[in-house]
């Protein structure tokens, strides 16, 4: 097995929802692990967020399972009822269909990285109960929309 060399990885600057949603998400930066390894089945990133920034918008999945493990650092995981601190060696796994939106955001002073599994569905839908906004995957194709379907500019 190929040791993958972190360190020289990209790093995915922000996020790719559209606006007024991308800006909100803050200082997040990504380096995707399960790209380096040529994972296809599931995904692994190893993020990392700044004072103040967060996740992802608050959302849940129809079809992808994830789980996250905090390596260093302190964030709030929020859900609708409410919200419970993680910190180093703490894990939160989301099972897919189940329709409570979480997020993860960094509360703190200091930055704070954790690693992100995730299922690669060929299809999916995610939700946003906070925003108007939602998330479409058919196949190669990936779209987010107003929850009408209405397209963002």
């Amino acid at each position: 097995m190929p040791k993958i060399d972190i360190e020289t990885l990209p790093e995915r600057l922000g996020s790719n929802y559209p606006e007024p949603f991308a800006t909100r998400v803050g200082d997040r930066r990504r380096k995707a692990l399960g790209d380096a390894a040529g994972l296809t089945q599931y995904g692994v990133n190893l993020t990392t967020l700044g004072p103040g920034a967060m996740s992802a918008l608050r959302h849940w999945h129809e079809h992808q399972d994830e789980l996250v493990y905090v390596v260093s650092g302190e964030l709030a995981l929020i859900e609708e009822d409410g919200e419970v601190t993680l910190r180093p060696g703490d894990a939160a796994g989301f099972k897919a269909s189940v329709p409570i939106g979480h997020h993860l955001v960094n509360r703190s002073d200091a930055p704070a990285t954790y690693l992100e599994v995730g299922a690669r569905s060929d299809v999916e839908r995610g939700h946003y109960p906070d925003d108007d906004l939602a998330y479409a995957k058919d196949g190669p194709d990936f779209r987010f929309t107003r929850k009408d379907g209405g397209a963002y500019e």
